[in-house]
């Protein structure tokens, strides 16, 4: 069998000069496709940061323009002796403030930290001065907790006085709102389903109670709870939390303002960052709540998304670049996982929540 003779190299195939300019052509066609892509970027960048520019522009002049109408209310005020007409002046100014809070809890995914802490503070000073002014031309009413409890604590459980009062902290005003206050060692519920519309609700003074509310509302104030469960559906403005300790919340809201809470875990679902002031031992993971209907109510608030803001809390007393040591993130084995609630009916503990 003859052996068949090697290729000389006159037949080997000859480099391709061809295949060597289509080589350099791809590289140069790649490289002006990257540097297409890295300009587009850039431009979709520069459009993003023009927009929030815009979008603060537009928030800064609504915002100024409305605390100017709100303050030409507080200084014009009806010079008339009728409580009535005094009362209703004294409810609008109220219901513009509430409008100007609902328009910064709307636009604090956006605003920069300055405007933010600006605005807030602005609010306060409104809200202060408008109890000036209900204290100056109507006759102040005497506070008081209503206790409804006629049960008397065990011997075994002595440690049943409410949080004491920070010296330093300036209080909110009272809130005249619906509410639940001054309850001990209850399970408290309410649905809001079958109401039109709820605005402010209020829980207040509270000891070893578990409260559960189904539905939107617009705005919630929780003030001096201790050993609590607290579970809410959506709220559609915001929710302001002050003297709370040892306890664990399962909130929804636009804007979340925490002041002098100690010892307390915050499961959240906010559509701006979390605000904690003079706090201590807070612990923070996302929302878990479940009840029938909690999407469509989710919807209507407008926290169908969830946009992870719940760990990125912005501690206002914390100035250093560090983290704040005030506040960290709950570890998933100690989470207490979804909570479902429900509709329980017309208890008596419900059927005795004021102004409702």
């Amino acid at each position: 069998m003859e052996e068949e003779s090697p290729p000389l190299q006159s037949d080997l195939p000859s480099p391709n000069p061809a295949s060597s300019i289509d080589a350099t052509l791809q590289k140069k066609h790649q490289a002006m496709l990257d540097r297409l892509s890295n300009r587009h970027q850039s431009r979709q960048k520069t459009a993003t940061t023009s927009t929030t520019i815009d979008s603060t522009a537009s928030f800064l002049s609504t915002f100024t323009e409305s605390k100017r109408s709100i303050e030409s209310q507080l200084k014009n005020s009806p010079n008339t002796p009728d409580p009535t007409l005094l009362k209703s002046h004294l409810a609008n100014i109220s219901s513009s403030i509430s409008s100007l809070e609902k328009l910064v809890a709307e636009s604090s995914y956006f605003l920069p930290s300055y405007e933010l802490r600006s605005s807030l503070k602005c609010i306060e000073n409104l809200k202060q001065s408008l109890e000036n002014l209900n204290s100056q031309i109507l006759p102040k009413k005497k506070f008081s907790f209503k206790n409804k409890s006629t049960s008397k604590p065990s011997p075994g459980n002595s440690n049943t006085n409410p949080i004491p009062p920070n010296p330093y902290h300036i209080p909110q005003s009272i809130r005249d709102s619906p509410g639940i206050r001054n309850k001990e060692n209850q399970t408290l519920s309410k649905n809001f389903k079958n109401f039109k519309e709820i605005g402010e609700f209020t829980l207040s003074d509270l000891d070893s109670c578990e409260v559960r509310l189904i539905g939107c509302i617009n705005a919630l104030f929780v003030n001096r709870l201790r050993n609590c469960r607290v579970y809410t559906g959506p709220v559609i403005g915001s929710i302001l939390l002050e003297e709370v300790e040892n306890c664990v919340f399962v909130l929804a809201s636009h804007q979340i303002r925490i002041h002098y809470a100690k010892s307390c875990d915050f499961y959240l679902r906010v559509r701006s960052r979390p605000i904690i002031e003079d706090c201590g031992g807070v612990r923070f993971a996302p929302y878990c709540l479940s009840y029938v209907g909690i999407e469509e109510d989710l919807t209507k608030a407008g926290l169908e998304e969830e946009k992870e803001n719940w760990g990125n809390v912005d501690d206002f007393k914390w100035l250093r670049a560090v983290k704040s040591p005030n506040w960290s993130v709950l570890e998933e084995s100690e989470r207490i996982g979804c909570v479902e609630i429900e509709d329980s009916g017309s208890t008596e503990a419900e059927m005795e929540i004021e102004g409702v």
